[in-house]
């Protein structure tokens, strides 16, 4: 008689099992699928929740715990975070130890960073994470902080820069979320903060005053302008001290309204030192009319004196000292115009 092969029968507790992994198996891939639209903040997609090891609380990142507490979250010292689809809490990991979802398609385990892939990569000397490709940047050790490539052997290193802040905002740059701009100065400010900047009309690095880009058109125009704008009689072949903002060089040029142009790189992004400096034409033809003035001044002296004395009191100021007073006042003011004054 031929033997008789049995089916094994499965248990229910088999069952239950294949039915927890294949559930948990499409959960895993549709929220994987889905992740970029559904989970996570405004700030990262992820699908866990960080434990701050400051309170306690469960954030989905950093940047909601600090906007909701008067603390902030240290990102370095988070341990333990919470998954979002079985609450399952637990160390810091990229996939859930129970249901194996993805927190996150890049995970750092220094900055506890869960995020969509986004070419991220872990810069060691910055000490944070930064959006890459790692390949298409360079850290630069003076200025301390990760650059294009294209920037390696051509830009101004400034010591630290990154740990400077937004001289627009005055927020922080180095953690800062927000792109980077590179001023030719070396200086950094916020991508955006650098966009607002232009659509006010500032040119200028609010920190040294150098041009913020390439103004060679620019410049170009307002020598077109001076040209078809001559200044008035009085005020041709003046001069004026200048300082450039751009190249630091100290030089005498014609005066015009419309800007003085530095004679070493050509900018007009200068600041003007002292008043106008007379040609000694001009002045030889002002020199006969002060004479002139002088004489007439002194064939009235005698007649000033035959006149009785003047009645006023002492603490009466005649209108002729009183305009003495004001002239003399007014005199100085266009040497005002020396001092820098930021935009």
């Amino acid at each position: 008689m031929g033997a008789v092969l049995l089916k094994s029968v499965p248990s229910n507790t088999d069952e239950e099992e294949n039915r927890t992994a294949s559930y948990w198996t499409r959960r895993r891939d549709q929220i994987e699928e889905n992740m970029a639209g559904t989970a996570g903040c405004e700030h990262y997609v992820r699908s866990c929740l960080m434990k701050a090891p400051c309170c306690g609380k469960l954030y989905v990142c950093r940047l909601c715990h600090d906007a909701e507490e008067n603390h902030q979250m240290d990102r370095f010292k988070v341990r333990e975070v919470q998954c979002s689809e079985c609450q399952a809490v637990q160390q810091a990991q990229q996939n859930c130890q129970q249901c194996q979802v993805q927190f996150g398609e890049y995970y750092c385990d220094v900055c506890h960073l869960f995020d969509k892939d986004k070419k991220q990569y872990h810069c060691q000397p910055c000490g944070i994470c930064r959006i890459g490709p790692r390949e298409k940047y360079f850290h630069c050790d003076k200025c301390n902080l990760c650059l294009a490539k294209d920037l390696r052997g051509n830009h101004k290193c400034v010591e630290n820069v990154s740990r400077q802040n937004c001289p627009v905002c005055m927020e922080d740059i180095h953690t800062s979320r927000i792109g980077a701009h590179v001023l030719p100065c070396g200086h950094l400010l916020h991508k955006t903060c650098f966009d607002d900047m232009v659509r006010t009309g500032a040119y200028r690095c609010p920190l040294c005053m150098h041009s913020a880009w390439n103004m060679v058109d620019h410049w170009d125009q307002i020598d077109i302008e001076i040209a078809q704008s001559p200044m008035p009689t009085e005020y041709q072949g003046a001069t004026v001290k200048i300082i450039c903002n751009d190249c630091q060089a100290h030089c005498t040029v014609p005066f015009h309204v419309l800007g003085m142009k530095c004679s070493g790189c050509g900018s007009y992004n200068t600041a003007q030192e002292g008043g106008l400096i007379q040609n000694p034409q001009q002045q030889q033809q002002q020199q006969p009319e002060e004479d002139t003035e002088i004489e007439a001044e002194t064939d009235t002296e005698p007649e000033q004196q035959d006149q009785p004395e003047s009645n006023c009191p002492e603490s009466f100021i005649c209108p002729v000292d009183s305009v003495s007073v004001h002239s003399h006042a007014t005199r100085p003011a266009q040497t005002g115009v020396h001092h820098r004054h930021p935009l």
